[in-house]
């Protein structure tokens, strides 16, 4: 396996404000279909909620401006175009989950971080796994690159939609990174 880069100081994300502030109960859904399976986009009135990989629509699609915005930059991800998301967050998730996710957005397209690496960046170092539980808990797959989060040894670890999508999304950011069999 090739070298695995590390990842330089992160810099800290601005304007971004990934914690929800309103108890939006209103979702709207929609789908996108991919190489590694079907998207699930759900959104409130105040932006995305969710991203999560489905075997199949489990409701008809009823999409709004957040949920239309996510698709059109989810197939430019796909196609190479994109690097990163410029989308508005709604998501639920504890204080702690926030400062993890927040950390996960400033991982470059390409590169790698450990969980080691996460936990250090929110300046609590001992929490390893408690990032490795936050980042599993991550409701906005692809969009919050929880997919870029790896073992110290450099080692494929857990993924909420499946090590074989985690191996394909770091490949498709990085073809010389993972071998594929």
């Amino acid at each position: 396996m090739a070298q695995l880069p590390h990842v330089p100081a992160m810099e800290p994300i601005k304007d971004i404000d990934m914690k929800n502030t309103t108890k939006s109960t209103e979702l709207y859904t929609d789908y996108i279909a991919s190489d590694i399976g079907l998207l699930e986009i759900t959104a409130s009135p105040k932006g995305l909620a969710s991203v999560y990989f489905v075997e199949q629509s489990s409701q008809q699609a009823k999409p709004n401006k957040h949920t239309d915005q996510c698709k059109i930059q989810l197939n430019e991800y796909l196609n190479n175009q994109r690097q990163s998301f410029d989308l508005k967050f709604d998501q639920k998730g504890t204080d702690f989950q926030f400062q993890v996710w927040q950390a996960l957005l400033s991982i470059p397209y390409g590169q790698v971080a450990s969980y080691s690496d996460i936990a250090n960046k929110i300046d609590n170092p001992k929490a390893v796994r408690a990032v490795g539980a936050a980042n599993g808990k991550n409701p906005l797959t692809i969009i919050v690159p929880c997919h870029r989060v790896i073992g110290a040894n450099g080692t494929l670890t857990g993924y909420a939609s499946g090590l074989e999508r985690k191996q394909w999304l770091l490949q498709h950011e990085s073809k010389d990174m993972f071998n594929v069999s």
